[in-house]
């Protein structure tokens, strides 16, 4: 059984960073595109960024590109999502997920998902 469990959410003020981890168990995880989304109540799950197996391909939705970065360790089965420049607008739950096909920018194109951390920016 797969499990993603993602750490590193908080409550921060606008303009700094803060980076999450997914750590991922149960299965090779170089085998996984990794994805990072996000979800504030009452909207769609919205694509933040994605990751090739091999990290040398990597997606980011247009709302965070130049801020934030998504990177992964192989061999220490985890994933990363560097938020820097942090505004109001960022706030959300953030979700890793974990999938065996190649990049989406859909929640349908992933398999696993982890339970979320809560980021909040305060003005």
């Amino acid at each position: 059984q797969v499990q993603l469990v993602e750490s590193g959410g908080g409550l921060v003020q606008a303009g700094v960073s803060l980076r999450l981890s997914c750590a991922v168990s149960g299965r090779t995880f170089s085998t996984y595109t990794m994805g990072w989304f996000r979800q504030v109540p009452g909207k769609e799950r919205e694509f933040v960024a994605a990751i090739s197996r091999s990290g040398g391909i990597r997606y980011y939705a247009d709302s965070v590109k130049g801020r934030f970065t998504i990177s992964r360790d192989n061999a220490k089965n985890t994933a990363y999502l560097q938020m820097n420049s942090l505004n109001v607008e960022d706030t959300a739950v953030y979700y890793c997920a974990a999938s065996t096909k190649d990049y989406s920018e859909t929640p349908m194109g992933y398999d696993y998902w982890g339970q979320g951390t809560q980021v909040t920016v305060s003005s």
